[in-house]
């Protein structure tokens, strides 16, 4: 059937084409064709597209006879506005037809049989309602116009989509004034006009309506208007045919008790005693009327009233909403109903909260294709409201129709008007505005997650209000995931760092939940350089909840670092590295338990290490070249037994022959090589040579040690390597003399701390010396320094001034724990209390000595060239 109406409607807009008429609309379905003399069709407004229906007059050469009603029709509907009124929009006529553009509509007729599966009640209700609409526009047009319907029938009322019923079929509506009143004259020739014909035009014909009362003839089919939609099949009532007895009780069927009574007098065979449709509204819209008590008709009259009426009657009709929503019939709640709420939602006020529940529940019938356009445009236009009462009724019922809003008309239309909320003076609606970001968040863009949005919630961090702050971390927290990863590595630390320091309690609790859901957006690495370092203070807050999750999130964090630890590889230290001889690995092969253990393990294995590298890549080779061979040990160096018996101290011998320990072999082969290990060896001053430079620096130290009493070992100058708590810094930075005789192979092997003969190694103890007995001998024996035999250590000579790297924390740290070793044949200074100097002493002492020893060069030079005369 379908499918024949498509054809038909097909034909009908090709037969328009071709006879050259230029149409407002695209015509569609065919619907229904009334009486032979008019069809009702779907159509298409073609300059919007919106939905409307077309009513075809066709009065063609067999029905010519229709066309006076037609124009009738047509005449009537343009000059006719009531909101009960069938809305005219557009015409179109011809020689041959007559197209009329109306509101889309449905005919009763239709309509009707829809409603029989409905229980008693609801039909009733609506039924009423749409009699309470045909009552209001028949009123209109006796009163206000003067004029008589002529036609009213099921036939002649629609329905909009909204469900109301409006008034149509004006082909015979006429005023008694008019000239050529078609009602008066062409009455009888409607086909089907004798259905609603009263009593007194079937007796005396339609001339006789010119001179009664406009409403009787309309109050008569009124009343079997009322029969015939609450008894659709039952036949018309007894009073319609001759001699019109009264309806019996027992024909009533449908019609409520309350109406019947009403229902009679509308039958009324004599006109005089007739009930007007203006007297039967006024009856249903007294206190006790069967329209007053409708909640269809309460429901328009409050949507229609909303505006003006005052808070407590706004409250009971959205009562009213919220009770009978499920009992609306559909198109009533769809059409009717939700566009006068979102008319009425967009004045804001008090009711807004009300409102927009309402609106929500009452769209979720619409279609999808409807959605977005019904529901979703006049809820995007509210957030452009200054009504904090909007505001907050939108942001409350955010997870209702967020999943329904496109990401362009969030980020383009909504956020503008969001972000204000941020800064609000209200506190309640900032705390709304930052909860619904997280609703939000999926259909932002990316910039403006990573750049607007992230500056907002860097000021709400220091929201005066502790929940706002609270919540900010939560959603910071729960939008790492989706963060750029640069945005994650500057953003997240810091943020959930300043959540640790609030002073409300939960605040904090949130910055360490908020670490533990975003672990997965940290590298390990992180972890342990930013994560654990900027919340282990937690661990010890005053608040034992903070505390209990502080200790949660480090056992979490620790399990993950290792999980990553036990997959490192052992060491990074590439095989045929420097820092590996001998295949030897340098890390412990062995745990600690204690801190004391640990640092004399650590200081143990980095003295042996570093002894460990000199000897064996420097010192070893010129050795081993003489193997089985005792080394010749140099007269002035103290003998190995007379260290042994004084551990820890160290002993003057007598100077009994004076040899200088810088004679070499002139031919060994070790000279060049043991020389070029001297730091600053090589830098001679221009303008001397080589030998002038060695001669003079031997008589220097030759006229020294004739003139100053002393050891010749120079102990001023021996330095503990195992004293730790000694002035290093000063040792390593003071300038060292330049050196021109290389020591020979046995005294490299006797005075070198570094030697492979010491015995230290990893866990041994480091013997210390305080630095007061170090400066002591420095101040009383200046002199043996140019003179001293023994060479210093390599590490010692440099030309310039060697600085460690500054570390505060390491200087001001304890002394390490220490404990005996075996005798070595270094010698020792006996361990005294640790004295601390300051950096301006320590500057002071090393100017004193570079002074000291500027002044040792005058005397020494004067001496020679006092010689050299001599």
């Amino acid at each position: 059937m379908d499918y024949l109406r498509t054809l038909g409607s097909a034909a009908v807009s090709t037969l328009v084409q071709k006879s050259g008429l230029n149409l407002p609309f695209s015509l569609g379905t065919k619907l229904t064709q009334v009486e032979g003399y008019y069809t009702i069709y779907d159509a298409t407004k073609r300059d919007d597209g919106s939905l409307v229906s077309v009513f075809e007059y066709d009065f063609s050469d067999s029905k010519k006879s229709s066309k006076p009603f037609a124009q009738n029709a047509l005449r009537k509907l343009r000059t006719t506005r009531h909101p009960d009124v069938l809305k005219f929009m557009d015409a179109v006529e011809s020689d041959s037809s007559i197209y009329i553009m109306t509101e889309r509509i449905r005919p009763l007729s239709s309509v009707l049989p829809q409603y029989s599966n409905k229980s008693a009640q609801e039909k009733e209700d609506w039924l009423l309602w749409g009699l309470h609409r045909i009552s209001v526009a028949l009123t209109f047009l006796n009163d206000q116009c003067i004029s008589t319907h002529g036609k009213l029938c099921s036939n002649s009322i629609f329905l909009t989509p909204s469900g109301e019923w409006k008034l149509g079929g004006f082909e015979l509506l006429s005023n008694a004034k008019d000239e050529g009143a078609l009602l008066y004259t062409m009455g009888g020739l409607l086909p089907g006009s004798a259905a609603w014909a009263s009593p007194e035009v079937k007796k005396s014909g339609w001339s006789t309506l010119k001179e009664s009362d406009p409403a009787s003839a309309d109050a008569y089919a009124l009343g079997l208007l009322l029969h015939a939609v609450f008894n659709p099949n039952h036949p018309p009532p007894p009073t319609a045919e001759p001699p019109h007895p009264p309806p019996a009780p027992a024909s009533r069927g449908a019609i409520p008790a309350s109406v019947f009574p009403c229902f009679k007098k509308l039958l009324n065979p004599n006109p005089k005693g007739r009930l007007s449709p203006k007297a039967f509204l006024e009856i249903g819209m007294a206190e006790t009327g069967f329209f007053f008590n409708n909640r269809l008709v309460k429901v328009c009259s409050g949507l229609d009233n909303f505006a003006l009426a005052n808070e407590a009657e706004k409250t009971l009709l959205l009562k009213t909403l919220k009770e009978s929503a499920s009992s609306f019939p559909p198109e009533f709640a769809a059409y009717r109903v939700l566009p006068s709420l979102l008319s009425a939602l967009e004045f804001g006020g008090a009711s807004a909260a009300a409102i927009l529940p309402l609106v929500l529940q009452f769209g979720a019938n619409t279609s999808p294709e409807e959605y977005p356009k019904v529901i979703l445009a006049p809820i995007i236009k509210l957030y452009a409201s200054p009504d904090r009462g909007t505001r907050m009724a939108l942001l409350e019922h955010l997870p209702e129709y967020i999943d329904k809003l496109d990401k362009k008309a969030v980020s383009d239309k909504i956020f503008p008007h969001l972000q204000l909320g941020f800064s609000d003076t209200v506190a309640v609606i900032r705390e709304a505005t930052v909860k619904s970001i997280i609703l939000f968040a999926p259909k932002l863009s990316d910039r403006i997650i990573n750049n607007d949005l992230l500056r907002l919630l860097a000021k709400s961090q220091t929201d005066p209000e502790p929940s706002i702050r609270t919540n900010t971390c939560i959603l910071l927290g729960r939008l790492g995931p989706s963060l750029g990863y640069n945005t994650k590595r500057k953003v997240l630390v810091p943020a959930f760092s300043r959540a640790l320091k609030d002073p409300f309690v939960h605040a904090r609790v949130a910055g360490l939940m908020a670490f533990m859901a975003s672990i997965e957006c940290f590298e390990v690495p992180e972890l342990a350089s930013k994560v654990i370092p900027n919340m282990s203070f937690t661990l010890v807050d005053d608040e034992k909840l903070v505390r209990d999750q502080a200790f949660k999130a480090l056992e979490i964090f620790v399990k993950k670092l290792e999980d990553h630890a036990s997959k490192m590889p052992a060491t990074a230290i590439v095989s045929g590295s420097t820092d590996v001889h001998n295949g030897t690995n340098p890390t412990s092969t062995t745990l600690v338990n204690s801190a004391a253990g640990a640092a004399g393990s650590l200081a143990g294995w980095a003295i042996n290490s570093l002894g460990k590298k000199m000897a064996v890549s420097e010192l070893i080779a010129p050795i081993s070249s003489v193997p089985g061979k005792e080394l010749e040990r140099s007269t002035s160096a103290p003998d190995a037994s007379s260290l042994s018996s004084h551990i820890g101290e160290l002993t003057r011998p007598s100077l009994a022959t004076t040899t200088q320990s810088s004679q070499t072999l002139p031919n060994s082969p070790s000279t060049s090589k043991i020389k070029a290990m001297q730091l600053g060896a090589n830098k001679v001053p221009g303008g001397l040579s080589m030998g002038t430079l060695a001669d003079d620096l031997a008589n220097e130290a030759a006229a020294a040690s004739a003139s100053v009493e002393g050891n010749p070992w120079g102990s001023d100058d021996l330095i503990d390597v195992h004293a730790d708590d000694d002035d290093w810094s000063a040792f390593e930075t003071a300038p060292t003399q330049q050196q021109v005789h290389s020591p020979s192979p046995a005294q490299l092997s006797n005075n070198n701390p570094f030697s492979q003969s010491s015995s230290w190694g990893l866990g041994s103890s480091i013997p210390s010396s305080g630095p007061t007995d170090y400066l002591e001998s420095k101040r009383t024996n200046t002199l043996q320094r140019a003179v001293s035999p023994i060479s210093r250590p390599y590490s010692s000579q440099s030309s310039r001034p060697i600085s460690p790297p500054h570390d505060q924390s390491w200087e001001e740290s304890g002394n390490w724990e220490s404990t005996n070793t075996p005798s070595s044949p270094s010698p020792r200074i006996a361990a005294t209390a640790p004295v601390a100097l300051s950096k301006e002493d320590k500057a002071l002492e090393m100017a004193r000595r570079k002074e000291e020893r500027k002044q040792r060069i005058a005397m020494l030079k004067e001496q020679k060239k006092s010689a050299g005369k001599t």
